[in-house]
């Protein structure tokens, strides 16, 4: 047996053991930096530290605190707050008290919270601030199982018997464990592999959402798994802002108990460029929309310096990509990242130009980011590595933990999402689905046997609902989800997130863009443009001063996307290309239920809002 694979079948029963061990072994050193408003309100923010044992003083009071409270094993605490230290210490306290976290994200409306809270039947929610509280004061009436609110920010909070204030349950929990200093140890002690930890409602596009059962071994498996990779060590800086209520963020913590290494944790999307430099990560890890208005960012920014910067700029791209495929090739066939002198001469005068620049935004430190929720389109993939930012695509699934696959370090492949983590089987199914079996696979649907039973066989077996290829080497290429491929009504089948991805590799001012074209005899397309870049190009084509839907609705930016639209077509089959087009009045977003809180593409909402526009696209066509 190697080691790998005695490091994953010796996983201690949950993360909650494996964080008594970290505590143990390493309980001075740094785990966690968080940033704190200045005292005097002005200013930037100041990152203070936690160490290990600082860290565990907390968490333990809280599980003891929870546990006061009268949560037993694997009873729901459900955690409604965006990303900051406390959702860490929360969800870590939940687990060491033996209970299981159900994750709500901050921006779910009070019908869809009470909804969660219900189905999971959760006995405590620990609240970010007063407008979580009175969405669950809202529904109080439907949540006969809810006996505490416990809020984390308690400004403009009243308290009453049944809501308290963090602060207040780790004092309640403090005093407990002076009376019983073993109560946590016995409670760790006494989790078991297949018992609840968490408990994700996966944002469905339709109908109600899922409970997604994740029993501890899925985190202990994920941890161990995570380690095995070898992508982190113990000397790393992890930037952590994607929102914990997903798994993507969830399983993050996970790997870090487990290696060691320090994570500096701030949700504020906003702030990432401010907090960049500040952390100066060695290794974070984003959606591709972060990564697409970052490329949209800095090209926008060279084309506002004039025709001869925009000109290095377009220049620099393309001697990156070229740079980065060539590299990759190179390094599947030698082992080593060469490239002819001529390119690398034309590289390095393009580092100096533009590549140092945009390392320096990441911080200066960065080694790799990983990039999961949806597919990253390739030309913006190959640009970032050429420079020197090298994306690791991986892939998951709620139902599989998050981390099935990934780009194994050196060794990527931009355009795949890597080999299986050590552990994870992989089928592809007669008509391309990815079947996924392994320790990170769910137990089920909460409550939904025939849910289940409709994607998990009997022998473990899960189907993804994703279609995909292997490489022979084990490299995975995700082509689609298998519900979204488009059908036209000539029998010809498109996978509309590839022709989006190429369109924003190509057009620096879009933001989001849905392609259309099911049972239709040509595709069309719904896009939304990004608000600071449009806005840079409307002041230098003579519509400043004009709103975002004026800038949008101007036939001098109808043209201009038109030409990008030309350029992604001249790539293409003649059957995906897109004929007509409709530049939206405003961005899609989370709050109008257009996107998920991963920034992943809800098409049939966005079908459904759009309707109009959509079919005025087809009138007047012979299948109007």
């Amino acid at each position: 047996m190697s080691d790998t694979q005695t490091l994953i079948e010796n996983r201690p029963p949950s993360v909650a053991t494996l964080f008594l061990e970290r505590v143990a072994a390493t309980p001075d050193a740094e785990a966690y930096r968080h940033p704190v408003a200045p005292a005097s309100g002005e200013g930037p923010d100041e990152w203070k530290s936690l160490s290990w044992a600082q860290a565990a003083e907390r968490v333990y009071a809280i599980a003891a605190g929870l546990i006061e409270l009268g949560v037993e094993p694997e009873q729901r605490v459900a955690l409604a707050s965006s990303t900051r230290i406390e959702w860490i210490l929360a969800d870590l306290g939940i687990m060491c008290a033996g209970a299981a976290t159900t994750t709500v994200y901050p921006q779910t409306n009070a019908e869809e919270s009470a909804f969660i809270l219900s189905d999971s039947a959760s006995r405590v929610l620990i609240a970010e601030d007063a407008s979580q509280l009175a969405k669950a004061q809202e529904k109080r009436a439907e949540l006969p199982n809810l006996t505490h609110v416990v809020v984390i920010d308690p400004a403009g909070v009243e308290t009453a018997d049944w809501i308290l204030t963090l602060d207040e349950l780790e004092k309640r929990g403090a005093a407990r464990l002076e009376k019983d200093p073993e109560l946590i140890r016995q409670r760790v002690g006494a989790i078991t592999k297949d018992q609840l930890a968490t408990l994700i409602y996966t944002s469905g596009t339709t109908g109600r959402p899922k409970g997604v059962r994740l029993p501890h071994d899925n985190w202990s498996y994920m941890a161990k798994a995570i380690a095995a990779t070898g992508l982190v060590g113990a000397e790393d800086v992890q930037y952590l802002w994607l929102p914990l209520a997903h798994v993507f963020g969830k399983v993050l913590t996970s790997g870090q108990i487990e290696v060691g290494h320090v994570t500096a944790v701030d949700g504020r999307v906003d702030k990432i460029i401010e907090n960049l430099p500040v952390v100066q990560p060695t290794y974070m890890a984003a959606v591709p929309r972060i990564f697409e208005k970052v490329y949209n960012g800095v090209a926008a920014k060279a084309r506002a310096g004039g025709g001869a910067k925009y000109k290095i700029f377009q220049w620099a791209a393309e001697v990156s990509r070229e740079y980065a495929k060539v590299t990759q090739d190179n390094f599947r066939r030698t082992g080593t990242h060469s490239a002819p002198f001529g390119l690398a001469a034309k590289h390095k005068v393009a580092d100096t130009l533009v590549y140092a620049k945009i390392r320096e935004a990441f911080g200066g430190n960065l080694r790799a980011c990983v990039s999961g929720s949806a597919a990253l389109s390739p030309e913006i993939g190959y640009f970032f590595a050429g420079a020197g930012i090298h994306i690791l695509e991986g892939y998951g699934l709620t139902e599989s933990s998050a981390a099935s696959f990934v780009n194994p370090g050196e060794a990527y492949r931009t355009g795949t999402v890597g080999k299986p983590l050590p552990g994870t089987e992989v089928r592809i199914a007669d008509d391309g689905e990815i079947l996924l079996r392994g320790p990170g696979i769910m137990e089920g649907y909460h409550g939904l046997p025939d849910k289940t039973a409709e994607v998990l066989e009997s022998d473990g077996w899960f189907h993804t609902g994703d279609i995909g290829e292997l490489s022979p080497d084990g490299y995975l290429r995700i082509t689609d989800r298998k519900k979204d491929l488009i059908k036209t009504s000539g029998g010809k089948y498109i996978a509309p997130a590839e022709v989006e991805g190429q369109f924003k590799a190509v057009c620096p001012y879009v933001s989001n863009i849905l392609v259309h074209g099911a049972d239709r005899n040509f595709c069309t397309a719904l896009i939304a443009l990004d608000e600071p870049s449009i806005l840079v190009w409307a002041e230098e084509n003579g519509l400043a001063g004009k709103s975002y839907a004026e800038i949008v609705a101007a036939p001098a930016t109808v043209e201009m996307v038109d030409g990008y639209v030309k350029q992604l077509n001249a790539g293409l089959q003649k059957w995906q290309t897109i004929k007509k087009f409709r530049l939206l009045p405003r961005d899609l977003d989370v709050e109008h239920g257009e996107i998920t809180p991963s920034l992943k593409l809800k098409r049939p909402v966005v079908e459904r809002e759009y309707k109009g526009l959509i079919e005025e696209m087809y009138a007047g066509t012979r299948e109007a």
